[in-house]
């Protein structure tokens, strides 16, 4: 069943596996990987009645969890920190084989999931909100913050470990419970990751329902966004999925965080992996046409590399017009349009006219142009960097882009606010009974 805690059965997928010790990269892995998988049923999806059951056990999961002091619930986020940490090579292994990112990518990926544990411990002796002046004699005024309950977490393909954790490690010294759904082509990841975390939250006595998993397609999906128990949907995934669900969630009044498409303006990375399906590498291809099609010379790559897997070359091309309607789409490839310029303010609009807002970077020297970078006038992504590429970001800091990428924050900064509902409290401690703004009744 897809629900993780010590009465259930084990993990419905829908992927078969076959260990090889040729394709991982030691005997270690292989023998960590068969423990790990002992007992999960495979080549099944789950249902709805699997989902039904899942959610049900995950809001009275909540219960016990909200009850845990905040810093309590840190120190318990801290050793899921310690227990990634101590598998971060193993998970990034089955990382790079099941999605296809480079090793060191897998082992980054890993690492960004410990450190935002230990960001979230800090955090939980923090979160709260102000004592503010009450205009009443005798009367406190004061924020209340509470979790919002249960987060659904969706993620994608891309980064099959490094979302679910910005959300959960957050979400979870909130006092929420949370209920993944992985992408379906990495759900072996999913389940590494949610058991490892089962066993944490079962070592300290409380369910391991409180991180819920459930491997299945856009039945699920639809499930969630669609469930007036999700209390917080956060989905990462296309602007075309992402539109869908956020209809589906605003349709029952209900709260998303929604982290969309990209297209950031600068691709520096040369050394990748394999791409992640046969899809994808229809899809480079097809990119490679429209451009060439749109106006575009292929001055660098532009073909499948012929080996096993789904490799293709870094490609480069250059001569496409800033508003080439390919040059606005977003590609999961390697891919680099090179656009000529010759004013500021016109590269600042090129940049700005693409639907996405994810990550934007420029380089340069001048002081000017980064102020006005970083100013009202210039980049509207919510990554705004300068002379570093777009690629990665720090956990301290608030993650997530503007327009069509949906406007969601995770991670650092105030983002924890996401995961909480705010009251504002007043409390008379006079024998009064005054008005706001002096209102008396005659």
């Amino acid at each position: 069943m897809p629900c993780w805690d010590q009465t259930m059965a084990g993990y419905k997928l829908p992927v078969k596996v076959v260990f090889c010790s040729a394709i991982l990269s030691s005997r270690s892995v292989l023998s960590w990987m068969q423990k790990l998988f002992c007992g999960v049923c495979f080549g099944v999806l789950a249902s709805l009645e699997d989902y039904e059951e899942t959610v049900k056990k995950a809001k009275e999961a909540w219960k016990v969890w909200a009850d845990i002091p905040a810093p309590k619930r840190g120190e318990i986020v801290r050793q899921i920190g310690d227990a990634l940490r101590q598998k971060i090579k193993v998970l990034g292994s089955l990382v790079s084989l099941e999605m296809g990112k480079i090793f060191v990518e897998g082992v980054g990926e890993v690492q960004e999931y410990v450190d935002v544990c230990d960001y979230a411990v800090g955090l939980s002796r923090m979160i709260g909100g102000p004592i503010l002046p009450s205009e009443r004699p005798g009367h406190a005024l004061i924020e209340q913050w509470n979790p919002v309950g249960l987060v659904g977490i969706i993620t994608a393909f891309n980064f099959p470990v490094a979302v679910y954790g910005w959300n959960s490690a957050i979400a979870m010294i909130c006092g929420n419970a949370c209920l993944w759904k992985g992408a379906p082509t990495t759900s072996l990841t999913s389940v590494a990751v949610t058991k490892i975390i089962a066993k944490v939250l079962e070592d300290n006595k409380v369910p391991g329902a409180i991180c819920s998993l459930v491997c299945g397609g856009a039945d699920i999906g639809t499930a969630m966004a669609r469930d007036e128990r999700m209390d917080l949907l956060s989905f990462t995934g296309s602007t075309k999925v992402g539109k869908q669900v956020a209809l589906m969630v605003q349709e029952r009044f209900g709260r998303s965080l929604l982290e969309l498409g990209g297209n950031n303006a600068i691709i520096a990375d040369t050394l990748y992996g394999p791409l992640h399906t046969k899809e994808a590498v229809k899809m480079f291809l097809d990119a490679v046409e429209q451009a060439k099609q749109q106006g575009g010379s292929v001055v660098y790559g532009g073909k499948v590399i012929n080996r096993p897997g789904n490799y293709v070359e870094p490609t480069i091309v250059t001569g496409l017009p800033h508003n080439a309607p390919i040059v606005h789409t977003e590609t999961f490839a390697p891919i680099l349009y090179v656009l000529k310029f010759k004013e500021e303010e016109e590269v600042f609009a090129w940049n700005n006219e693409v639907k996405q807002g994810l990550s934007s970077s420029i380089f340069t020297k001048d002081l000017g142009r980064i102020f006005r970078w970083l100013g009202p006038k210039g980049s509207d992504c919510g990554i705004v960097n300068v002379n570093i590429p777009t690629s990665g970001a720090e956990i301290g800091g608030a993650f997530g882009g503007e327009k069509h990428t949906g406007g969601g924050r995770e991670s650092g900064s105030d983002s924890w606010k996401l995961y909480m509902r705010r009251s504002t409290c007043t409390i008379n401690y006079s024998k009064d009974l005054p008005l706001a703004q002096g209102i008396k009744f005659q």
